[in-house]
């Protein structure tokens, strides 16, 4: 098996893994949907090791709701781990039900990401692949819906795999990417019925990138509600995230917040989604 770089290498085989393995060959070409999370990243690497290069394309999607550090980090894991990479420009902030920011926002979305990786599969004979796993099946995603009906496959819920176990055989490929923090797309942190402007992505993304220049490492989220931005960190950076309060209100003011809290809670993934349960 073709390998693109001698820093990763494929997992030992285990029944999971050779199913993945046969979910890959089954499709014979791929475009893999690399966002660079933990997820995509595991899922173009394998591929790539697995098919060879000349059968895999990892495109990521590059917008106004793709944070500017995670556009970045995907060309230089593509640098790195020697990946058939493609940046590809989307349009979903310009679909007026995408930004109506209603609880059908990520089907939107996906279905722009479809519409522009379709023709790029197409011209390669590929079957687009997306990085979910068994864990992301019981939450609200109805981009996942969006995927499958424009013909995207899931491989690694073909092969069982839950979010854990593929931390640990990125760990065992020597990716950097097995403990990197969930990254979803800037708009989650927009409360449904809030307008998704390219402007207010900006302002989010400027505001994490913030907190990460103030040496926050972990999960992070601004969420935004109106003139207030409410932080979640990872219950650990809660302290030092009280303790550096002059100059993380200093740089939400400056960013146009007038009221800058901090969520005890700590980190929730899809936060914002219990409005869509009542």
């Amino acid at each position: 098996m073709h390998s693109p770089d001698s820093v990763i290498r494929l997992p030992g085989t285990t029944p999971k893994v050779e199913a993945l393995h046969n979910a890959l060959r089954s499709y014979g070409h791929v475009v893999v949907a690399f966002s660079g999370g933990a997820d995509s990243a595991f899922l173009g690497a394998f591929a790539q090791l697995s098919l060879g290069a000349e059968k895999v394309i990892c495109a990521t999607a590059v917008s106004a709701s793709l944070a500017l550090s995670e556009a970045d980090d995907c060309a230089a894991l593509a640098k790195e781990w020697g990946l058939n990479w493609q940046p590809v420009v989307t349009h979903e902030t310009e679909r007026p039900a995408y930004i109506a920011n209603a609880g059908d926002r990520c089907f939107h979305c996906k279905d722009e990401l479809m519409d522009a990786l379709g023709p790029m599969a197409l011209a390669h004979d590929a079957t687009v692949v997306l990085g979910v796993n068994l864990d992301d099946l019981g939450d609200h995603r109805p981009g996942q819906q969006a995927a499958a009906m424009k013909g995207a496959a899931f491989p690694m819920v073909a092969a069982g795999l839950t979010k854990a176990e593929i931390r640990n055989l990125s760990l065992e490929m020597g990716l950097r990417t097995w403990n990197k923090p969930a990254a979803a797309c800037l708009a989650s942190r927009i409360p449904y019925g809030t307008a998704v402007t390219v402007g207010l992505l900006g302002t989010i993304d400027r505001a994490e990138a913030a907190l990460r220049k103030l040496g926050f490492r972990g999960n992070i989220r601004v969420r935004h509600e109106k003139e207030t931005a409410r932080i979640e960190l990872d219950a650990a950076d809660l302290v030092r995230a009280a303790e550096s309060h002059v100059a993380i209100v200093d740089a939400f003011c400056a960013l146009g917040y007038r009221y800058v809290t901090l969520d005890l809670a700590g980190f929730r993934s899809g936060n914002l989604n219990w409005v869509l349960s009542d």
